[in-house]
């Protein structure tokens, strides 16, 4: 078991020693499922990239914004699915985040909620 809020914590002190103010880990990785901690320091961000099959961000402390998904920002305890296409988040004040991904989906379970 993980203790999310005791990794948030370390995360954001690492990011905060980082030159790019960011720092991550993976925490579970189960066949496909995966879910990292990852810390950003505030105007540090994840430049754009491509989004995996299925993906999901809760937001352990913090404030960021996510391109490409509803809304302006994601708050401490909120929880947005990401988007299936390239998206980056920036911290809008230091922030952590867990990271759900499903990295490979069948033709079958593509487009199925």
């Amino acid at each position: 078991m993980s203790d999310l809020t005791a990794l948030a914590t370390t995360h954001l002190e690492a990011a905060h020693g980082s030159p790019h103010g960011r720092s991550a880990e993976l925490v579970l990785h189960d066949g496909v499922l995966r879910q990292s901690v990852i810390a950003l320091t505030a105007g540090s961000e994840l430049s754009e990239h491509n989004s995996p099959p299925a993906a999901s961000l809760q937001v352990l402390t913090g404030r960021v914004r996510v391109t490409g998904v509803e809304g302006p920002e994601v708050a401490a305890g909120e929880l947005v699915v990401l988007t299936h296409e390239r998206h980056a988040v920036s911290a809008l004040e230091d922030s952590a985040f867990l990271l759900t991904t499903v990295t490979s989906l069948n033709a079958d379970q593509l487009g199925h909620a």
